[in-house]
């Protein structure tokens, strides 16, 4: 049986401008493709995971809009369970603006909207859901009140709970006090840490305060550089794959999508880091958010 998922986060519309490079402030350049594909951290992650083969139920906030309606389709398509999907009545769905230049590094603005508007009323209306899952995995592009309700749900389930802490800010310790799994990049973990992480060492540092925090493992996303793990079971660097990279977009969404079923199937740290981290290094490679997420048979021919 396919382990239960339950993403609680944002989906949006990305509208995408390929160009030579990323503008700086202040000036327009002329040229590049132009596109839109189904984006939003809770949506991304929820798409990575259904396509390795969790079952995935989504919580989440749309607007009464046609991008609403295209992005519930998407998920269906998926086979995303999409019942605790909520139709706001008085905000649009969430957008996403963003430049992607040719060495793939992006730059992304995003309105918000519905996801906003994702409430601690929802969350009790899903509260079945979540304690009946195997991981409960959650960004930031929602209120943080909401996220700190569904994590102290899974937490009293003694359900493993992973936020990826996107985009950065800052965290109490109510919060961290129900995470199992903490995977922030190396920005985020700044933020919360205040450490600059630069290599292993540097991320050890700032894996010990986040411990002391109160979250159990810690996983810090490194890029090319691989990812640093922290935890009871095993501490040191897991390799990234190298790749040639096409556009960044949703790279960590695609790692934690794919970490939450591949640690839900077999609770082997660094082998679903491992896996996380092919599925990132596929995602690279393709342009766009959840049209660059994998299936279980690409990674695994990656890892073999």
């Amino acid at each position: 049986m396919n382990k239960k998922i339950v993403v609680v986060g944002s989906s949006n519309t990305d509208m995408i401008l390929q160009m030579k490079r990323i503008p700086k402030p202040g000036e327009t350049i002329l040229g590049g493709q132009f596109s839109t594909a189904a984006g939003g951290k809770g949506a991304n992650q929820a798409v990575a995971a259904a396509r390795v083969g969790g079952d995935v139920t989504f919580i989440a906030r749309l607007g009464n809009d046609m991008f609403g309606k295209q992005a519930v389709e998407g998920f269906r398509q998926d086979a995303i369970r999409t019942e605790f999907i909520f139709t706001d009545p008085a905000k649009p769905s969430g957008v996403a603006l963003i430049f992607v230049a040719e060495d793939g590094q992006n730059s992304i603005g995003v309105a918000s909207g519905a996801n906003a508007e994702l409430s601690v009323d929802d969350i009790q209306k899903a509260r079945q859901v979540i304690a009946s899952a195997d991981i409960l995995l959650m960004q930031l592009e929602t209120p943080l009140e909401t996220v700190q309700a569904a994590a102290k749900i899974a937490a009293e389930k003694n359900i493993c709970v992973i936020l990826n802490p996107a985009p950065a800010q800052p965290l109490s310790d109510e919060i961290l006090k129900n995470v199992s799994i903490l995977t922030p990049n190396e920005s985020e973990t700044q933020l919360l840490t205040g450490i600059e992480v630069t290599d292993a060492a540097t991320a050890e540092c700032a894996a010990k305060i986040l411990h002391q925090r109160g979250v159990g493992t810690v996983i810090i996303t490194m890029g090319a550089a691989g990812a640093y793990v922290c935890s009871s079971e095993f501490t040191g660097v897991v390799p990234s794959f190298p790749v040639k990279p096409v556009d960044t977009t949703a790279a960590g969404d695609v790692f934690n999508g794919a970490l939450a079923v591949a640690f839900a199937e077999s609770r082997n740290l660094k082998n679903s880091v491992r896996f996380a981290n092919a599925a990132a290094a596929l995602s690279v490679t393709r342009l766009g958010a959840q049209t660059s997420a994998p299936k279980w048979s690409q990674i695994m021919d990656m890892l073999s």
